[in-house]
């Protein structure tokens, strides 16, 4: 390209990049000169395409850095009122342990304003990276078109190269690079303005008295979402610093408070794997009660190295960043993790993993969700996508659990809540969303959307043992918009009932197998009902090469790319 070669843009005005600085700095308008067009967009063509929006994201780490040593001391502050109580009693003694536990909570109000200015920066490092896409994909089609583009942004046609039309080519050209510095520019003022609210919180007060009302159990995720919009920014930090339970699980309540009260929570819920850990540790006599500890042992040990790992991908740099919006240590583990902010984007998936799935297979789960995110910016560059894995049920562990569709069911509800909440909290044009089951999670899916309905866009079903119905038209989803995939080779394609098995035995190998299979209005049926890869079914189909049942996610497989451009609407 002749734009010139990326450089670095520092992040922020108050210090190099990767550390904690201030607001993003507003590019002068016009700067890197403007010619044919570009000239009044607030961002500059050279400034965008020297930016570098990991920079953003490594200074937002740097902030999030800073809970580390705030949670140190006032664990230290803690310690020290336990010292103070055996050897000194009296009001004076009251006093000095009121003002330590005075100083301790405004040291912890202060870490969610850092989670924070975290998501701040990554979601602008983001939004940048979207932005610098869609330039590079808008002079890539420019040049290749028989068009010149300048340092500058300028468009002019290449007098060696003459193109047909050339007039509205170029003003093409120049409406595309327009809109992309118009994203960044968009991007740059709201980055600005978030930073500037918390700066002008650490002046007022980062916390208020609670607020006087909270939704009931039985409240919707329309009616959380309109009371967190009826709250000052203070009272929803106080709600966050000081009911982070509450707020970390609520259906409704955005992306972003949502993992900022998890996070809060990542050390208790790591503290109560291991008191569960230590009260299993005491050998039993032999028989079947010491089997049974040592399988519950086991498990929790698993949901101690999930959950390290799965804080490790908390704590990483670079983009996506990761939202915790929900984590249950109890049983064998639930977990619901974004990939990007799903409130602040175009296009957003929820993935739900099948049997076996816990705590201790959240990271491996997740890393199947990024690569469908990551097909969808090769894809579509510039375009704004998350991807959510959604574990808050109770996956069987079992065959003979996995048989019965009971579990499925039973999260049924919890499914259509959360779709719910992601529709209620979105900001800006409701985003497109797609929810994709695999394996058992597809039975899940299936029977959340029959039951509840579910508030998306499209449904993906990839190795389905069947979704609990016989037809597409009764998942209640738009014609379309049922989509499945089955390798060939996947097992799960025997899953076969009992019926269905000995049906077929009988006619293998006899005139009448093809011709009652070509009329069969189902096609073939699955153990939860009609197969929806099948043409009967009613739904649409897309590609998977031989990859077995778990190898939808390979990079090799056009699986993947289906999956994403499903995700996509494409």
């Amino acid at each position: 390209m002749t734009g010139g070669a990326p450089g670095r843009l520092a992040p922020g005005s108050g210090g190099p990049a990767g550390q904690p600085g201030g607001a993003p700095r507003r590019p002068a308008s016009g700067s890197g000169g403007h010619a044919e067009g570009p000239a009044d967009v607030p961002v500059g063509y050279a400034q965008l395409w020297r930016a570098d929006p990991g920079a953003w994201s490594a200074a937002g780490v740097a902030w999030r850095g800073l809970a580390g040593p705030v949670r140190r001391r006032a664990d230290a502050l803690t310690a020290r009122i336990g010292t103070l109580r055996p050897g000194w009693s009296g009001a004076a003694s009251v006093a000095a342990q009121r003002r330590i536990g005075d100083l301790r909570t405004d040291l912890t109000d202060v870490l969610p304003a850092l989670f924070e200015v975290d998501q701040v920066l990554a979601e602008f490092g983001a939004r940048l990276g979207a932005a610098k896409a869609r330039l590079g994909a808008e002079v890539a089609r420019a040049e290749s078109g028989g068009l010149l583009v300048d340092r500058s942004g300028a468009v002019r046609p290449d007098p060696a190269r003459p193109v047909s039309r050339a007039g509205p080519a170029v003003v093409g050209a120049r409406a595309g690079i327009r809109g992309a510095l118009t994203l960044a520019g968009a991007a740059d003022r709201e980055a600005a303005r978030r930073l500037a609210e918390l700066t002008t919180a650490t002046v007022t007060g980062w916390v208020s008295v609670p607020p006087a009302w909270r939704p009931g159990p039985g409240a919707g995720p329309a009616e959380v979402s309109r009371w967190w919009a009826g709250l000052s920014a203070a009272e929803r930090r106080w709600l966050v610093g000081r009911e982070p339970d509450r707020i970390g699980r609520l259906d409704g309540v955005p992306a972003a408070a949502r993992d900022q009260a998890n996070r809060l929570l990542l050390g208790d819920r790591r503290e109560q794997l291991l008191v569960r850990r230590l009260a299993l540790l005491r050998p039993l006599p032999a028989g079947p009660l010491e089997a049974s500890r040592r399988v519950r042992l086991a498990g929790v040990e698993a949901a101690l190295r999930g959950l390290d790992r799965l804080s490790e991908r908390l704590a990483a740099p670079g983009l996506p960043r990761a939202y915790l919006l929900g984590l249950d240590p109890r049983g064998d583990g639930r977990a619901v993790v974004a990939l990007g902010n799903p409130d602040r984007s175009a296009a957003v998936l929820t993935y739900v993993p099948g049997m076996t799935s816990d705590l201790a297979d959240a990271p491996d789960e997740l890393g199947r969700a990024a690569r469908v995110l990551q097909r969808c910016a090769a894809l579509g560059p510039g375009e704004e996508a998350a991807a959510v894995l959604w574990l808050d049920y109770d996956a069987p562990d079992f065959l003979t659990e996995a048989a019965g569709a009971r579990q499925a069911e039973d999260a049924g509800p919890a499914l259509h809540r959360f779709q719910e909440g992601l529709r209620a909290a979105h900001e800006g044009p409701p985003a497109r969303q797609t929810v994709l089951g695999h394996s058992y999670g597809s039975l899940v899916v299936g029977a959340a959307a029959r039951d509840h309905g579910l508030s998306a866009d499209a449904l993906v079903f990839v190795g389905s043992p069947g979704v609990g119905v016989d037809h597409a038209t009764e998942l209640r989803m738009r014609a379309g918009e049922v989509w499945s995939s089955t390798a060939p080779d996947d097992v799960i394609r025997l899953a076969r009932p009992p019926d269905e098995l000995a049906r077929r035995a009988l006619l293998a190998g006899t005139p009448l197998g093809p011709a009652l299979a070509v009329l069969d209005p189902h096609g073939e049926r699955l153990w939860f009902g009609a197969d929806p890869s099948a043409p009967g079914f009613g739904g649409r189909r897309f590609p998977s090469a031989p990859h077995g049942h778990t190898g939808y996610w390979d990079p090799d497989n056009p699986a993947l790319d289906g999956m994403a451009r499903i995700v996509l609407g494409r």
